[in-house]
């Protein structure tokens, strides 16, 4: 049994389309693959600690912990799907750039951290620092559009995926200030060391998939039509240093 654990960065829409997608990852690397979906950053920590992830797919702030502290070993990542943010507002305020947002401005946030860090980045040319900021915590990217545009806060955090997919008619009532454009950083598979013995058969079930013309319509509803390649221990250290020099 192999427990595979999809991070808690995507929208519900996407559920059945991991379940699909695991359903045919088990035929793949023929062992019984149990698909966790946790709700947030907690519930896959308690996981985490628990033993139960074998398989992840995580963002890149959780893969630094993961590969660091917990020793996971890098298997794929998807072809051409990096992980980018976007600093939107309501209408109903005059910003037209991130730049535009004052000291002590709110800010909706998800606990997604990857995402916070990329746009305090982006925000120190405003220059705004985290301690200037009122910070308001939302559960997912789709509250805290609704939030967004009820004018509860002046600008929230997306993951560009997430804002990208939402309704025209949910995008018609904000406003994007900044997207940023780094294209070096993306969510990743990885195994638990303990799955040693398997990593070569999943990591060749990942990059196969983008030749199964039975896992396309499954990669496409999941926004990874490109499927998934060969991701190296290399690669896997520099966006660590990255994430790294982020935080710094």
């Amino acid at each position: 049994m192999l427990n595979f654990v999809i991070a808690p960065d995507f929208p519900p829409e996407k559920f059945v389309g991991w379940h699909m997608f695991n359903t045919l990852l088990q035929r793949k690397v023929n062992t019984d693959v149990h698909l966790y979906m946790p709700a947030d950053n907690d519930e896959q920590t308690a996981l985490l600690e628990l033993g139960k992830i074998g398989l992840i797919y995580a963002n890149p702030f959780d893969a630094t912990e993961l590969v660091r502290e917990k020793g996971f070993l890098p298997v794929a990542k998807p072809i051409n799907k990096f992980d980018e943010m976007v600093i939107a507002t309501h209408l109903g305020t005059e910003y037209q750039h991130s730049d535009d947002l004052p000291k002590g401005c709110s800010i909706l946030v998800t606990d997604n951290r990857d995402v916070r860090l990329i746009g305090l980045r982006l925000l120190e040319s405003a220059p705004l620092l985290e301690d200037e900021i009122v910070w308001k915590d939302a559960l997912t990217f789709q509250a805290a559009a609704r939030r967004l545009i009820e004018g509860e806060a002046d600008a929230a955090f997306f993951l560009a995926s997430a804002y990208h997919e939402f309704s025209s008619s949910t995008k018609k009532k904000m406003r994007p200030l900044m997207e940023s454009r780094l294209n070096e950083l993306s969510h990743v598979v990885l195994l638990r060391p303990d799955y040693l013995f398997q990593l070569n058969t999943i990591k060749r079930a990942f990059i196969d998939m983008k030749h199964d013309a039975s896992a396309q319509s499954i990669l496409e509803d999941l926004g990874l039509p490109n499927g998934f390649e060969d991701l190296t221990v290399e690669e896997t250290e520099f966006m660590i240093d990255l994430m790294e020099t982020l935080q710094d």
